[in-house]
């Protein structure tokens, strides 16, 4: 046991374990947390002082509960909540950190706090938080503060009607997607990089279209600004180019004391631009993160906002490192430090823990991936008979379609599971129809919105909705014009009904959220007609109501679903499961923040782990490095890394689907090795040496038995 943390920091201000008075809430804290959560807070006069604070949160090592304590000793000591900005990565992240301030908060002035954290309204993601400073300044820069917010497939669908009008849809050689065009758009406003930086090293085979995607690209935010809508992109560019204001970055930074960052190595150059802006000295600034689970390259997230933040200010952050983890063992801590100590460039840190064991992770040897989904069943019926349940067990892997062997396997021994990652609730389409009523009434200007609620109505097909959305397009009353607009001739016996309803949704005369009931009593003859579960897709409906209701108003609602939207239920789910309990599936991405008792790792290997996509570039697999690290420390008791001597790849190119030969991951080279168990499955075993000849097997032709069933009336067998 280490009875003395010391933070080890290459190239950095270094806090070490500061003398502190320790409050009662405070108690349950090591000496890094403590000092992580009081550094820099002066209880007299309730100021940061000092240098901004940069706190790397090893895996386990409780960031979560510190960043809480944090926002609750600011409480404590008399901030007004309502000047503590905090961002993390979910809603529910944020939502999380807030009841547990408050917990912290009562237990530290006996008495009701509801008040002060009730006040800590500033607390969301960055696209949120966004969105809503988006609209407080809306007339200072230029926008209508009644925008609406395009999701990923709304932009796509955007972005694909520009590209038709354009007529990149029809030139002699394939132009790329409208899904491809969207994420290169993407990429480039939110690493803050050119065309001409992004296609080469990210999307080579669309290097020869630069000239038409930046036409198209220019044409998209025309698009958007006639039709008054913002994407997510748009929600960090927007604010990044408002607080390259110095009078607006000064204005918004100074409504807050404190800014608070989790997640901080999950940021992209955008974010870090506007973080910065705000709070140009770091006075009140407060980041927590680890770089070695920054694994979001592929969303624009660069590792070099938490590496380089230090230096970013003068004099440069202070720095507190977590070491202590409190979910993993010894030796998986061990194994995994042995991975991550030899990446190129990182924050020194080594995980410990009080949790001792003898036993070490296996890396475990099979043959190829049948015989690793049959080793893992195996062993999680073992688990289970031990008294470990299915819950408590994870399988991840790097890439979704990695799993499919060892699906059927689970299948076929009826062990029911859960795959994580896959379509959200706004995906789904009956719940997406609903949404695109309520943002097109309170934007009629949203022609993606429009497209999609007119041709819910039968007989009114793509042509017929253009021209409608046509002749409101200049009107100055929109909706008025829509009533005047020449009826689709298809779709006469529905019109009156469906104008009806936009008119109603319009005035507001249906107050919130009786306006969902209202649009879910106009499109239920409808969900009917296009959906066969019209049942199960009718719950989600009442269920979105539900949801509706927790929000004060439209626009609130909009903007925060679309933003965090919860997970699916009919479209992705089906019919639920007879067993309550189910063996955890999921990418490695999809498991960032998870623990499990005990966890199995498919396909350790060169091709893999590193991914033969993400080879490229060291910073690339450097991110493949920190994937393996991320997985290594989800397990608190049992670790498995699977090495198939072959494994299934889909098809590429010409190749075709095949199996492949592979080595042991690059990771784990021999220098490591002694941190792991080895271990061959199935263990080989001596063939019979009294085996019985029972002669020549028959030859039957059962084809030609199949067919003769079917002749003669000879099929009664």
């Amino acid at each position: 046991m280490r009875t003395k943390q010391e933070n080890r920091i290459v190239g950095s201000n270094t806090v070490k374990g500061p003398k502190v008075t320790t409050a009662t809430y405070l108690d349950k804290l090591n000496v890094e947390q403590r000092s992580a959560v009081v550094h820099g807070i002066d209880s007299a006069t309730t100021t940061h002082i000092g240098a901004p604070l940069l706190v790397i949160a090893g895996a386990g090592s409780g960031k979560t509960s510190t960043l809480a304590h944090r926002v609750a000793h600011l409480i404590v000591n008399g901030v007004d909540p309502r000047r503590i900005l905090l961002m993390s990565f979910s809603r529910r992240a944020a939502a999380e950190m807030i009841r547990r301030a408050e917990r912290i908060s009562v237990q530290a002035m006996g008495g009701k706090t509801g008040a002060m954290t009730d006040a800590l309204t500033w607390a969301g993601t960055f696209h949120g938080i966004g969105a809503r400073l988006l609209r407080d300044y809306a007339e200072q820069i230029g926008l209508d503060p009644a925008f609406t917010i395009h999701d990923r497939e709304d932009s796509a669908d955007l972005m694909n009607l520009v590209r038709h009008e354009l007529g990149f849809s029809t030139t002699e050689r394939r132009f790329p997607t409208k899904s491809t065009c969207l994420s290169i758009y993407s990429r480039c406003v939110n690493t803050e990089l050119s065309l001409d930086d992004i296609l080469p090293t990210t999307f080579p085979w669309c290097s020869s279209w630069e000239a038409e995607l930046q036409h198209l690209f220019g044409a998209y935010v025309e698009a958007k600004q006639r039709q008054n809508v913002l994407d997510y992109d748009d929600l960090l560019l927007y604010w990044a180019q408002m607080v390259s204001e110095p009078a607006l970055a000064e204005d918004i930074g100074g409504r807050f004391d404190h800014v608070l960052v989790d997640e901080y190595q999950d940021t992209n150059r955008l974010q870090s631009s506007i973080l910065l802006a705000l709070k140009p000295g770091g006075r009140g600034l407060t980041v927590v993160g680890d770089d070695a689970q920054s694994i979001y390259a592929f969303r624009g997230a660069t590792v070099r906002n938490i590496l380089d933040f230090p230096g970013a200010f003068s004099p440069a952050a202070d720095i507190i490192t977590l070491e202590q983890n409190y979910r993993s063992t010894t030796a998986i801590l061990a194994a995994a430090n042995g991975v991550i100590g030899l990446a190129k460039e990182r924050f020194t840190k080594n995980l410990w823990s009080n949790r001792t064991t003898e036993t070490l992770p296996q890396l475990v040897h099979v043959r190829d991936d049948a015989d690793q989904a049959r080793f893992i069943v195996e062993r999680v019926l073992e688990n289970r008979e031990a008294g470990m349940t299915l819950k408590q067990q994870a399988v991840l892997f790097r890439t979704s379609h990695h799993s499919g062997a060892l699906e059927v396997e689970l299948t076929r021994r009826n062990i029911p599971f859960v795959k994580f990652g896959g379509l959200k609730f706004l995906d789904s389409a009956h719940i997406k129809d609903v949404i695109a009523v309520l943002r097109w009434a309170e934007n009629p200007r949203d022609r993606v919105a429009g497209f999609r609620v007119m041709q819910l109505l039968p007989g009114v097909g793509p042509t017929s909705a253009a021209k409608v959305m046509d002749h409101m397009q200049g009107a100055a009353d929109p909706i008025g014009a829509l009533g005047d607009a020449p009826t689709p001739p298809r779709a006469r016996s529905d019109w009156t009904h469906f104008i009806e309803t936009i008119r109603t949704l319009r005035s507001r005369s249906a107050i919130w959220p009786g306006e969902l009931e209202l649009i879910r009593r106009w499109y239920e003859p409808h969900l009917d007609r296009m959906h066969d579960d019209a049942s199960v897709r009718l719950a989600d409906l009442i269920q979105l109501e539900q949801i509706a209701s927790g929000y004060p108003s439209r626009e609130r609602f909009l903007t925060e679903l679309t933003l965090d939207p919860p997970d699916a239920t009919s479209d992705q789910a089906g019919v639920p499961l007879l067993d309550e309990d189910y063996l955890n599936l999921s990418t490695i991405h999809s498991a960032k923040g998870q623990e499990f008792q005990s966890v199995f790792v498919l396909n350790v290997v060169d091709g893999c782990m590193p991914s033969d996509l993400g080879t490229g570039q060291s910073q690339e697999i450097e991110e493949e490095r920190r994937l393996l690290y991320v997985a290594m420390t989800r397990a608190k008791d049992d670790l498995h890394l699977m090495i198939p001597q072959r494994f299934f790849v889909h098809g590429q190119a010409a190749y075709g689907d095949r199996h492949v030969y592979a080595a042991r991951t690059r990771f784990i080279p021999n220098a490591i090795v002694h941190l792991f168990d080895m271990t061959n499955w199935p263990p080989a075993v001596a063939g019979p040496t009294n085996a019985k000849s029972i002669g020549p097997v028959p030859r039957i032709d059962l084809s030609a038995r199949i067919r003769g069933m079917w002749r003669s009336g000879a099929q009664n067998v």
